[in-house]
């Protein structure tokens, strides 16, 4: 049964609502409330969280798959009861292979383990590629750089699948019309790797820790790494894209904080200094704020060389911090005269000049420049 009941507007036109067993066809709540309610929005997982998720070292076994046995059977059909040897070879055991994908910025979604596909009998098998890796992933062997994956795309054969086996088809001959030799399939090649990531960019902000690189970064780019007033609040490296009106993009890098001693592991230096090996330029942060600002210039071009010779004298840019504070504005002329009189608000165009002075070597030598 239906009811039909009705209530006057604002205008005095009639509102009709419609009910249906009782329940209502529709609700205007609901509506005005769907309206206005808004989709939720993923909260940004915290830099704690985040160490959790990021991996830059992974110990990886990985295995080829066995090769298959070859064949041992004897042709026969009506009236033919003794053919030829028709067993087949065995198939190929797959390999193992990574592969180099831009999308990927962590090793968390590698397995420690990776076996090739076994081969069949008469019959090859497919190759069995490993999860894709990051883009920068050097593969190293009993401590000796094997492979290194700076482009997207790029693959290594990290394991041989065995080679399969011959049947006894293969061993037929003149003298020998019936052979019954064949050989089985070989074992994958086996090996143990690991795997370091390091951040591929054009540029990275090199200071020690509070100095302000993460904020910088989120100024240059629409990079959200965390910010916060205590040292060591990126613990993870931080990638952001520079977009200029000619659609070039720069890549630029927010390495966590060094200390003294880096180049000796203090501090997990060397887990951090291993992102700035693939830099083209560096951005010197210094914190304008601190007595002798300069002193933290020579002392972060010292744990660079020591840790990498050159690594200190690739281009770069000093960028001087948090001159908003009364004491920054003191040490700003001091630091002038201790480097070269750089013009810091102009940042964007000296990360302009690096990034074409980069693509013009890489062109010249014949390389292709990393794109983003």
């Amino acid at each position: 049964m239906a009811l039909c009941g009705a209530v006057m507007g604002g205008r005095g036109a009639p509102l009709l609502g419609l009910l249906l067993l009782g329940k209502p066809a529709f609700s205007t709540t609901r509506v005005a409330c769907g309206k206005n309610r808004r989709l939720r929005q993923k909260r940004a997982i915290s830099e704690r969280k985040l160490t959790r998720y990021f991996v830059d070292h992974r110990r990886v076994r990985v295995v080829g798959g066995q090769g298959g046995d070859g064949g041992h059977s004897f042709y026969s059909e009506p009236r033919k009861i003794f053919g030829g040897p028709d067993g087949g070879n065995g198939g190929d055991g797959g390999h193992v292979v990574l592969k180099a994908d831009q999308q990927i910025k962590s090793l968390s979604s590698v397995l420690p383990f990776y076996q090739g596909v076994h081969g069949g009998r008469g019959g090859s098998k497919n190759c069995y590629g490993a999860n894709g890796v990051p883009v920068g992933t050097s593969v190293k062997e009993d401590g000796v750089v094997v492979a290194d994956l700076t482009q997207h795309g790029e693959e290594y054969v990290a394991a041989y699948g065995g080679a399969g086996g011959k049947g006894n088809r293969f061993f037929l001959s003149n003298e020998n019309r019936a052979p019954m030799l064949f050989t089985p399939g070989e074992p994958g090649q086996e090996r143990v790797l690991h795997l370091e990531l390091k951040t591929t960019a054009h540029a990275g902000l090199v200071g020690f820790p509070n100095a302000g690189k993460s904020s910088l970064l989120r100024a240059l780019s629409n990079a959200k790494p965390a910010v916060a007033a205590y040292p060591f609040t990126t613990l993870n490296p931080h990638v952001g894209i520079v977009h200029y009106e000619d659609y070039e993009q720069v890549a630029v890098a927010d390495i966590p904080g060094l200390i003294r001693g880096a180049h000796q592991n203090r501090g997990l230096g060397v887990a951090f200094l291993r992102h700035i090996e693939r830099c083209r330029f560096l951005l010197y942060v210094v914190d304008l704020s601190v007595p002798r600002p300069w002193i933290q210039l020579q002392d972060l071009k010292y744990e660079l060389e020591q840790y990498k010779k050159g690594l200190s004298e690739r281009p770069c840019v000093v960028i001087g911090n948090k001159i908003d504070l009364a004491q920054s504005r003191i040490n700003l002329p001091l630091l002038k005269e201790q480097i070269d009189d750089r013009v810091i608000k102009e940042l964007l165009l000296h990360l302009r000049e690096l990034y074409d002075i980069y693509v013009k070597t890489e062109q010249s030598q014949g390389q292709r420049p990393v794109k983003w």
